[in-house]
């Protein structure tokens, strides 16, 4: 009877588990974790130059880098989450690491022995004396800035996922609650970075940056005790080995058996026995993209010839269907690498723009770091919008979960950033007239235009990234396999670090072709708006090329436990 007892009583304990109530932990992280990353990427240039006596060139260039870093390495933590760790185990983990980070910049800031001389305080005009951050000092900073970059990697391949573990897109309530988790996801984002470019960024400047990296670093240590206490709420997943790995064998297996014929049946083709299915076992239909592929799934044998043959000769058609959906994603995610390449000039040359306009509001001034707060305002205000109103108004017409699909919503997002960058060469073209009309072209002082003119580039860049962020996200989840979802979710976060790599490039090509349209140091003297026109017109290109993209990529097909299959639907290019 206890027995008996115990079996009835597991499934109450699993449906007990997930949902919108474990979801919450997730959205507490993401907030506390996303408020210290943010105001540190708005602001830390200033601690170069002022804290470290940086040279302004070598200064961005570490900003860069470390922004870059920060995007490039969620590979490693998707890697480690989806082969060694549970997603959890992996959030607490690197978290920890960006704990340490902060806790090495926060002790650097606070003793001066551990700092270069302030060049302000330098009695001798020998410049000198005035020396940048070497060796030791050198060491700290770079340890402690790449610690943080290496932890918030691991935290932003793992944490989506782990918050979207907690919904059965099965289900179809769950899969509706599972759309609005990623809106939510990016709401707490959001809701993070007003603060963090706001009263991060006042106390850096007023306080000083002892005050600042401690609150960065008391804001990560409550953002894993908040992951912590939700463990009891959690659905975990199950490492399933290496997905690198399991790619590398289909290649290679298809190259071993490229001589044999691809037979027309699928059931003639290898793959795990019904009877050895597991529960979360996903298994994945054959598609006709990538035909080459399929012959490393020729033949069906038994289990004991396949453990002898192993997995470098024979691959089942799930592990084939698992590496063409990485191939089929690939063109997206190149797709939308130019709207982040986009994205970096309004955190630099933007930035710039409002240095020379009017920023009191109301008597007090806003400093400089804190103008993507307009962005960021305006996707605290539309995304409940869009989760609330839209969606289930979409979903009515459409019938799908989602309200519009994936590669639509990111479509949208694209067109959206065409738009914000043709705004802002029309803007840059007025604030120039500004400037010529009252002869302050050479004028340090601010021009009579207030600063919320940039305001309408912004606010219609964060709807567009509220639509292409999110889109690319819920994507890569809902599309990869079961055991590769964390590495799927951190190569979404790569098309950032590209666009931040992307843009030095763009900058400077466009500076040698042009014969110096951004080359004086003096925004009323450059031709700002023409580049940002040239902009605005390469994202039309680059929009064309995400519309074949998409009409040609399509969506995984999932066998269900009765053997029936679950159809994905082809974006047709006209509803893109």
């Amino acid at each position: 009877m206890g027995i008996c007892r115990n079996m009835g009583t597991q499934p109450r304990v699993q449906r007990s588990l997930g949902g919108n109530r474990a979801a919450i932990f997730v959205y507490a992280m993401e907030g506390l974790e996303n408020m210290a990353f943010v105001a540190n990427a708005v602001s830390l240039i200033t601690y170069f130059l002022g804290y470290m006596n940086l040279s302004l060139t070598k200064s961005a260039t570490t900003l860069t880098n470390f922004m870059g870093t920060a995007f490039l390495l969620p590979l490693i933590g998707g890697f480690i989450c989806d082969t060694y760790l549970s997603r959890f185990k992996t959030c607490v983990l690197f978290a920890c690491m960006e704990l340490l980070g902060y806790g090495l910049l926060t002790f650097q800031a606070r003793f001066q022995q551990l700092r270069p001389i302030p060049c302000k305080n330098v009695a001798s005009i020998d410049t000198n004396q005035c020396e940048a951050a070497t060796g030791g000092q050198a060491a700290i900073l770079y340890t402690g800035l790449y610690l943080v970059a290496l932890g918030t990697s691991g935290v932003k391949a793992a944490l989506p996922a782990l918050g979207a573990d907690q919904f059965d897109d099965k289900d179809p309530k769950e899969a509706a609650q599972l759309s609005s988790f990623f809106n939510w996801f990016l709401f707490s984002l959001t809701s993070g970075a007003i603060l963090g470019v706001t009263f991060i960024v006042w106390i850096s400047a007023n306080q000083g940056w002892y005050w600042s990296f401690t609150v960065c670093t008391i804001a990560v240590l409550f953002s894993i005790i908040s992951i912590c206490m939700g463990k009891s709420f959690y659905r975990n997943n199950t490492p399933k080995g290496s997905p690198l790995i399991r790619i590398i064998q289909v290649f290679v297996a298809a190259f071993r058996n490229r001589k044999l014929q691809i037979p027309e049946d699928a059931d003639e083709m290898h793959e795990i026995p019904e009877k050895e299915r597991g529960e979360n076992n996903e298994i994945l239909k054959r598609t006709e993209q990538f035909r080459f592929l399929d012959r490393a799934a020729i033949g069906r044998v038994s289990t004991a010839v396949t453990a002898s043959t192993g997995s470098w000769n024979l691959c089942t058609v799930t592990q084939v269907e698992e590496t063409k959906i990485l191939i089929r994603m690939l063109p997206i995610i190149l797709s939308t690498i130019f709207m982040n390449t986009c994205l970096a000039q309004l955190q630099t040359f933007s930035i710039q723009q409002s240095t020379t306009l009017n920023t009191n509001i109301m008597g007090f001034k806003m400093p400089g770091p804190s103008l993507p707060v307009i962005p960021l305002l305006f996707m605290f205000v539309l995304i409940p919008l869009y989760d609330r109103f839209f969606v289930p108004l979409a979903r009515r017409i459409t019938g799908i979960p989602t309200g519009i699909r994936h590669l639509q919503r990111i479509g949208i997002g694209l067109v959206l950033s065409a738009v914000s960058m043709a705004i802002a060469g029309f803007i840059e073209t007025h604030r120039k007239s500004v400037a010529v009309k009252h002869n302050m072209v050479d004028s340090i002082e601010p021009l009579p235009m207030t600063v919320f003119w940039l305001g309408f580039q912004y606010a219609i860049f964060g709807a567009a990234d509220m639509f292409t962020l999110v889109g690319l996200l819920e994507f890569f989840y809902a599309e990869s396999s079961a055991g590769m979802k964390s590495l799927s979710t951190a190569i979404s976060w790569c098309s950032v670090a590209f666009g931040y790599f992307t843009s030095t490039v763009a900058v400077e090509v466009v500076n040698k072709v042009s014969g110096g349209w951004l080359a004086s140091n003096n925004l009323n003297r450059d031709k700002l708006n023409y580049f940002y026109w040239l902009l605005s017109i390469i994202s039309v290109v680059n929009f064309g090329f995400y519309l074949i993209c998409a009409s040609w990529y399509r969506y995984k097909t999932v066998e269900d436990k009765q053997g029936d299959s679950k159809e994905g639907v082809t974006v047709d290019i006209a509803k893109v």
